[in-house]
């Protein structure tokens, strides 16, 4: 805590998963006052998620890879000064012309109880992860449609599958860890069905050969698919789903390399559920609208541009995990302790521990060259425009049309994701666009996967007008003593 509840703690880390402790934990034990928000009422992020307590989970740590290192950084965090602020919803972060930043959330699980909170800090490391990204097909708002990474948590955090007949498909490493992990919790897989090849990461065997853990990983899920008996069906895609009141079965086509589907190639898999998602995308909407500068990824994303030190363009604020790109818990870690090293030397004036810095630098080029190649290899294909039907829902929200793009598009004349938005309500809905503005952007483009731009937007995620109402004035400053927290 800081010396006084009117002084702003010296960090605010925004995010508990393994970017988020790593930072303030390391932080906190070099003498910094450290706030640490998530909107989950438990640490972990969406990696380390893992059952409330009252499910009565005998052995939690069987659903999840590495989670020895996540049992080390929670034992360092109750043993730490960090203030736990979860359940907070943080929607802005606002520069404070003394203190530096203010974190703006909002608390409670329902619109009665939602509250506004403030907490200032001199300093803000973004760790706020990632969202899954959706490419829409035919079928795919029937209920029994989940995303991959939704199946996964369903399974970590509530002990529940999705179905008792799971397909699993779209692209991306993640997909391997899910199919692994239905299978173990007695579901049957009929197949993993993966748009790319795997052959695309031999482009880049220095990244291979530099990250054996990697190798390592898809050997143990390859090995386990096999025991469990599930095909790996490369180069194809899930192009409809059938059935009425929820899945009953999927066509699964095979793709060229566009991903455009061969004719005559589709076959009908019967199931009562698919898991299906397309990558991840670094969740950055706080800090694009602090006006912190952006690169484009392989995959077709957008991350937070960040020097060595892992410190954003504007000063003061750092970033660290899937924010600078999709790598996965190892690289996260080893980036939020950069962080938090960075942020106690600009604020203490502690000596850079130099050999540290370097050794935790090697090792996030290292993952960040693996992360490229990753990103390189299950990069969508433009092809994948043309499984849409007109009437296939693109943006569920607000029940807008591919053919209503469409026609926005080739009629109206726009040209981008923003003027497509105007012109037809896709992307206005209660997920702001983290759901269909990838796709709605590359049907405005015409081409491949175009990730929408970052926009300046003042709400990161929706608030209620009654938080919004009871906004603390000029006079009310210092950290909110949330209720529960621990410190």
């Amino acid at each position: 805590m800081p010396a006084s509840a009117s002084d702003p703690y010296d960090l605010a880390v925004i995010g508990a998963g393994p970017a988020g402790l790593a930072g303030a934990v390391t932080a906190s034990e070099l003498g910094l006052s450290v706030a640490l928000l998530d909107g989950s009422p438990q640490d972990g992020g969406q990696f380390y998620r893992h059952p409330a307590a009252g499910l009565g989970a005998a052995r939690p740590e069987a659903l999840h890879h590495d989670w020895a290192a996540f049992a080390e950084l929670r034992q360092r965090l109750e043993q730490s000064d960090v203030s736990h602020l979860f359940g907070h919803h943080v929607w802005a972060v606002t520069k404070e012309d003394h203190s530096g930043w203010a974190v703006h959330a909002v608390t409670g699980a329902d619109g009665t109880a939602e509250r506004s909170v403030r907490v200032p800090a001199r300093t803000v490391l973004f760790a706020t992860g990632a969202f899954e990204r959706q490419l829409p097909f035919p079928g795919w708002t029937l209920p029994g449609v989940v995303g991959a990474g939704g199946a996964q948590a369903m399974l970590k955090s509530g002990l529940v599958l999705p179905g008792k007949r799971v397909v699993v498909a779209g692209s991306g490493p993640l997909l391997l860890a899910v199919a692994t992990s239905l299978a173990a919790a007695g579901a049957r897989v009929p197949a993993v069905v993966e748009a790319s090849g795997y052959l695309r990461y031999a482009r880049r065997p220095r990244a291979l050969v530099t990250n054996p853990h990697k190798l390592a990983e898809a050997a143990v899920h390859g090995a386990a698919l096999l025991r469990h008996r599930v095909r790996i069906r490369l180069r194809s895609a899930v192009t409809q789903v059938h059935g009425t009141d929820r899945v009953e079965a999927v066509t699964v086509a095979r793709l060229d390399r566009d991903w455009r589907p061969v004719q005559g190639a589709g076959r009908r898999i019967e199931c009562d559920a698919l898991a299906v998602g397309h990558g991840l995308a670094p969740q950055i909407e706080l800090a694009t609208a602090l006006g912190c500068a952006t690169r484009p990824l392989a995959d077709g994303t957008t991350a937070l541009a960040l020097d060595g030190l892992q410190e954003t363009s504007v000063r003061g604020l750092w970033a660290a995990g899937e924010t600078g790109g999709v790598g996965g818990a190892q690289l996260a870690r080893s980036e939020g302790e950069l962080a938090g090293l960075a942020a106690a030397a600009r604020l203490h004036g502690y000596p850079v521990r130099k050999g540290r810095v370097r050794e935790l630098q090697r090792r996030r080029d290292r993952m960040r060259a693996f992360a490229d190649a990753m990103g390189a290899a299950h990069a969508p294909a433009p092809g994948w425009a043309g499984w849409l039907t007109d009437d296939t829902e693109v943006c569920r929200c607000e029940e807008v049309s591919a053919g209503t793009v469409r026609e926005a598009v080739a009629d109206l004349g726009a040209r981008d994701a923003r003027t497509v938005k105007l012109l037809t309500r896709a992307g206005m809905g209660w997920c702001q666009g983290r759901t269909c503005g990838a796709a709605v952007a590359c049907l405005a483009a015409r081409e491949g996967v175009v990730e929408p731009p970052a926009e300046r937007r003042p709400f990161a995620v929706p608030v209620p007008l009654s938080a919004l109402a009871s906004l603390p004035g000029p006079a009310e400053t210092g950290p909110d003593p949330a209720p529960g927290a621990d410190h």
